[in-house]
């Protein structure tokens, strides 16, 4: 039994060429997607890095709470503690406006998830 290249699986077309279009295509629509333009990379690496940082801000500000609901805190403790999460809302808001941004441009949908913030 001999094996032919119509019986193998994984067979090459003679001809390429409609490959060839489908290949022209996908670059032409990959390259009409991508923008390059500094204004909207920087503000989308922007809205990354805040994203982040608002998420860790968040879970400090949680903890932080249950640590003073905790009682384990002392008085001066606690009030360090509500300064520094205040001067870091504080500083968030300016580079939100810095950066033209806003609450929901942090708020990433994950899809089944929900959403992050």
């Amino acid at each position: 039994m001999t094996d032919s290249p119509a019986d193998k699986l994984l067979a090459a077309p003679a001809n390429l060429d409609p490959f060839a279009r489908d290949l022209r295509r996908l670059d032409d629509a990959l390259t009409s997607r991508v923008r390059a333009d500094p204004e909207n990379v920087e503000r989308g690496l922007a809205s990354l890095v805040l994203t982040i940082v608002e998420l860790l801000r968040q879970l400090m500000e949680r903890q932080a709470l249950r640590r003073v609901e905790a009682g384990g805190l002392d008085d001066e403790t606690v009030e360090r503690l509500g300064s520094t999460l205040m001067a870091l809302e504080a500083r968030m808001n300016e580079l939100k406006e810095t950066f033209g941004l806003d609450d929901e441009d942090l708020n990433l949908d994950l899809g089944p998830l929900g959403r992050l913030l």
